[in-house]
């Protein structure tokens, strides 16, 4: 991983619910990871009351931790939403969430930001192994992307580097009509927008994923329970579960299920899909990106 000051470049609003910023810094020329970004997350310090603080690269959390609370500034965890530029050139793009009501700490920044203004970045360095991507079909052909606003810049990024093979159905979950936005398609890909437009976060999300067909191996149809313990901090691949849950599990299909946004919608299909449907750990990724009301930390 690198720690570096960036630029804010450039600033956007794609649509209603997002603020888009671009990132820039000669840094930037070392950035990236071997082979696609997918869902590639890095994180954002952002300002204190005095500044950016000063950090070592090697240990810039255990230094963050160290310093005074209401000196620290905010971080935060993104999805690379895109990539501009090559060398030091080099632009990140990252999309920052507008929750109705009161702002929380990244999308505050984010408002009040201006080109110019300088934040720091932890993210992946090239020919370094840095983890934060959790998007891993495997021989899969047959992929089902859930996501709601939080998850929308992974599941583009992800939409983008989809192998030609793979078919996937994909719903999306956006607050307003006008966060539906053009994507990236092809054959085998159908995309679902479903604005809530006022609706419960998840609902929408959650009814579309349990009636449609496509993604269940016997085509019978299913219900959820709506009552469910809620984790807030679900994060359930392959390869780590949050809730030390056995991982012991093999694929037994070509399916693969991806699964992120606000934490009760993600457990809620989790539910579904590996209680009611029965699909092994081997096969899914569950990640509660936000909880509704919490300011989730880091």
């Amino acid at each position: 991983m690198m720690l570096t000051r960036l630029t804010v470049e450039g600033i956007s609003r794609p649509s209603p619910s997002f603020i888009r910023l671009e990132l820039a810094g000669p840094d930037l020329a070392d950035f990236g990871v071997e082979g696609p970004l997918f869902d590639q997350r890095f994180k954002l310090i952002m300002p204190g009351p005095d500044g950016l603080p000063s950090l070592r690269a090697e240990s810039w959390w255990s230094d963050y931790c160290e310093l005074p609370v209401e000196a620290r500034g905010a971080v935060r965890t993104y999805t690379v939403a895109d990539v501009l530029g090559v060398g030091e050139a080099t632009r990140v793009v990252v999309d920052i969430v507008l929750h109705p009501g009161e702002h929380g700490p990244g999308s505050s920044w984010a408002v009040s930001a201006e080109k110019g203004d300088e934040v720091l970045a932890v993210l992946p360095r090239k020919g370094v192994e840095a983890g934060g991507i959790e998007f891993a079909p495997g021989d899969a052909s047959r992929l089902l992307l859930v996501g709601d606003e939080s998850a929308l810049p992974a599941i583009v990024q992800i939409l983008r580097e989809l192998p030609a093979a793979v078919d996937a159905s994909v719903f999306l979950e956006v607050p307003l009509e006008g966060d539906v936005v053009e994507l990236p398609a092809r054959d085998g890909v159908e995309i679902t927008w479903l604005p809530r437009n006022g609706a419960a976060v998840g609902d929408l999300a959650v009814a579309a994923v349990v009636a449609d067909p496509g993604f269940r191996s016997d085509g019978l149809a299913v219900t959820i329970a709506e009552e469910v313990e809620v984790d807030p901090e679900l994060w359930e691949t392959p390869v780590h579960s949050s809730s030390g849950e056995s991982l012991e599990s093999e694929a037994i299909d070509g399916r693969y299920a991806w699964i992120a946004g606000e934490a009760s919608m993600v457990t809620r299909l989790r539910r579904h899909l590996v209680g009611e449907l029965g699909l092994p750990r081997a096969q899914v990724a569950f990640m509660g990106y936000w909880r509704e009301g919490v300011a989730m930390r880091g």
